[in-house]
């Protein structure tokens, strides 16, 4: 531990340092050192006295910029103390969210803070406030409705008893919310602490720390909005990742193009990103889907705030201990119905309310006229089965309708990928 520097006096025949309040005669003064307590030594008369003060870190950060990592977890005690101990020196923050896990996860990590608290204080770090001036109405308006959505995230508790310097944050969710919603609540924290960089790693150790820099660097070098990890472009994947994963994935992606906007982002699935400030603040993170689709619904909320994203090569990771908890099937069908739902949700903010493009028209005759299509489509099929002639008025307005209709989502997928070209760094 570092030591103050501390004033010796001597008296008669008493030593004591500089903060006793007795007559005294100046003397020797130590400079700072290593050894932990308070030691006397007598030499040649004079007493030379150290007090130990407490050793405080300053932020490690990464080029000059403050990186959290979220590490959203779920019965995770026999995994989360690797993925702990194995983080980088550069990362500020490990904010850790239990969500409700029934096993020894919290004491697991509570155990991991004291450890990390007795190396010594870190850096002061607390919320940041906006200081009311004449012409920033905009920013108060925003930090009070920040503090009222706390109402809206799973309830939490922070645990720490020293949150503003303790490297490891723990917040407890008060009931089982999702891994989207452990997400959000680190999200939240980050956001409100002006993290300038916040990553996001799995609680079970399937992401490789290793990989964090390169994860981190776009957005602290380059300002990009989002980062994600990419492990299908890694010459590894079709080897490792198993095959109903990678079908699952491959599934959702191809959904993911089209509902987000991000037509060239592949691995949409994986949980290993990296976020600015910015694009934190630029949604509302309350409203993050809060189970397995969050990525993907993350995407469209980005792509709707025109957030720039990049993918960045990853290795796949399975079989170090890890325990799926997500079955394949069940969310295919879930997470379909909710890449619906968002596609039309952009379709409308993005290129009606916020910034009107003719795609909007596109994309809508083009399902209007296909689902005018159908009772044509049904006529011409019952006909050809049962084996009756068609007269050509139906036949005529099925062709036109599906022809124009193909044409017209063809046409506004292909001005989508041009729009948004600019978002993909």
């Amino acid at each position: 531990m570092p030591l103050e520097k501390v004033h010796l006096f001597e008296f008669d025949g008493l030593k004591i340092d500089g903060h006793s309040q007795a007559t005294r005669k100046e003397g020797d003064e130590r400079q700072e050192g290593s050894a932990g307590g308070t030691t006397g030594v007598d030499m040649c008369g004079i007493g030379i006295f150290v007090r130990a003060a407490p050793r405080v870190w300053p932020l490690r950060m990464l080029k000059g910029r403050t990186v959290a990592v979220v590490v959203p977890c779920y019965n995770e005690e026999s995994q989360i103390g690797f993925v702990v101990e194995t983080m980088p020196d550069f990362v500020d923050r490990i904010v850790i969210v239990n969500d409700h896990s029934p096993d020894r996860t919290a004491e697991v990590v509570k155990e991991l803070i004291a450890k990390d608290r007795a190396k010594g204080l870190g850096k002061r770090m607390v919320p940041v406030k906006v200081e009311r001036t004449r012409w920033n109405e905009a920013e108060i308006v925003l930090e009070e409705e920040s503090e009222r959505e706390m109402a809206h995230y799973v309830a939490s508790q922070v645990v720490n008893e020293q949150p503003e310097t303790d490297r490891i944050i723990l917040i407890n969710n008060l009931k089982n919310g999702g891994v989207g919603a452990g997400i959000a609540r680190g999200y939240k924290w980050c956001k409100d602490h002006a993290i300038d960089c916040t990553a996001v790693m799995a609680g079970d150790g399937q992401m490789d720390p290793g990989e964090l820099e390169s994860i981190c660097l776009p957005v602290i070098d380059e300002g990009i909005d989002y980062v994600k990890g990419n492990r299908l472009i890694h010459r590894s994947a079709w080897l490792v990742i198993p095959r109903v994963r990678f079908f699952g994935n491959s599934i959702l992606s191809i959904l993911t193009k089209l509902a987000s906007g991000y037509w060239r982002v592949s691995d949409t699935q994986t949980g290993y990103t990296a976020i600015r400030l910015r694009a934190l603040q630029a949604i509302k993170l309350h409203k993050i889907y809060r189970s397995y689709g969050m990525p993907n619904d993350m995407l469209v909320k980005l792509n709707i705030a025109q957030c720039t994203l990049r993918e960045v090569e990853i290795k796949p990771i399975y079989r170090v201990g890890e325990q799926s908890k997500m079955k394949v099937f069940k969310v295919i069908p879930r997470v379909s119905r909710l890449l619906i739902k968002s596609f039309f949700i952009r379709l409308w903010r993005k290129y009606l309310f916020k910034d009107f493009h003719p795609l909007f028209i596109f994309y809508n005759y083009a399902f209007f006229a296909g689902l005018v299509t159908i009772p044509y489509a049904y006529k011409i099929i019952k006909a050809f089965i049962v084996g009756e002639h068609v007269n050509m008025e139906p036949l005529i307005a099925f062709l036109f309708l599906a022809t124009s209709s193909f044409q017209a989502l063809i046409f506004a997928m292909w001005m989508d990928m041009q729009d948004n070209e600019r978002l993909y760094k």
